[in-house]
């Protein structure tokens, strides 16, 4: 944000956990956003999540690469339309290795080939899960656009304490692999018309990119 009276620090906040602020600049935040929208339109588009207890996540998803569903992946829609996953496009991927190695200081290879992308509006929020569906333990790459929120980051073993609650901005970089890979993590509050001015986003956007090692 313009005019910071303290700049936002890069921030360790667990072991293999890293908090980058403002890593995608105003011109990449358009651009992602622009893709996202694409991504959205149907066939295969934005969709809400129904769990098998028959509950409805609040926050909106979109699949590239492989499809995300309580708790299983597929190549197609399966809990919706029924038509192929939107493929996941290389520079994506490149993204989300540029992403893990700036984060945590190390060359990536690992090859990206999963985005889960999550639209919050209202009073939408995340509960308290972890991201355990792969069969690889690369590291997981979190991009926000659009409205801030409170990204609530725990531990391994359990969805209460300790946890630490951390801001995370349009633009903001979030990965988290090895010791805090499978960390329970969730997003208990999104702050409604804080996104920058000229980005033409109402609402939050989360662009999470794995490798399924499937």
């Amino acid at each position: 944000m313009d005019g910071e009276l303290f700049p936002r620090p890069r921030t360790q906040v667990a072991p293999g956990a890293v908090h980058i602020p403002d890593w995608l600049d105003a011109d990449h935040q358009r651009a992602l956003l622009d893709a996202c929208r694409a991504w959205a339109r149907p066939p295969a588009g934005l969709r809400t999540v129904r769990t098998p207890g028959g509950g409805t996540m609040t926050a909106r998803q979109v699949c590239l690469g492989w499809h995300w569903y309580p708790y299983a992946y597929a190549r197609t829609v399966a809990d919706g339309d029924g038509t192929p996953v939107k493929p996941f496009p290389d520079w994506l991927g490149e993204l989300g290795r540029r992403a893990a190695g700036d984060a945590l200081d190390t060359p990536m290879q690992a090859p990206y080939d999963i985005a889960l992308i999550n639209f919050y509006d209202g009073d939408a929020r995340m509960g308290m899960h972890r991201d355990s569906d792969e069969k690889s333990d690369a590291p997981v790459v979190s991009l926000s656009l659009g409205d801030t929120c409170v990204f609530r980051f725990g531990n391994t073993e359990t969805r209460t304490r300790p946890y630490t609650d951390v801001e995370l901005r349009s633009g903001d970089l979030f990965v988290f692999g090895g010791p805090s890979r499978l960390a329970y993590h969730g997003v208990p509050r999104v702050h409604g018309g804080t996104a920058p001015p000229g980005l033409g986003l109402t609402g939050r956007l989360n662009i999470t990119l794995r490798v399924s090692g499937l």
